[in-house]
């Protein structure tokens, strides 16, 4: 998962460099007033999310089985837990009707 996290952040980086290049250059227009840092990083965003879409398919889909993993372990450990508490209240239930009995 922070394999992709990091690639993702590696592509945006990348799009923000070319994109400022580009807006300094005079190749893209500058935004509109002082909204020069936000136009760049908006314009980076909506290139590089395609990018990122295409270029780690793979890379999504094993963060993906290893989420799936994590919460398949973690319903199996609530699943224990709860028999677990089961056992116990059935166990002190019975003690119950033991004594009065």
């Amino acid at each position: 998962m922070l394999r992709y996290t990091l690639m993702r952040l590696g592509i945006f980086v990348g799009c923000l460099v070319v994109v400022w290049g580009l807006v300094y250059a005079g190749a893209v227009p500058r935004g509109l007033g002082d909204s020069n840092g936000m136009w760049i990083v908006l314009l980076s965003l909506v290139i590089s999310a395609p990018i990122s879409f295409v270029a780690l398919r793979g890379e999504r889909d094993r963060a993906s089985e290893q989420v799936v993993q994590r919460v398949d372990r973690m319903k199996a450990n609530l699943a224990a837990s709860r028999s677990q508490e089961d056992e116990a209240a059935d166990e002190a239930a019975g003690r119950t009707r033991e004594q009065t009995s």
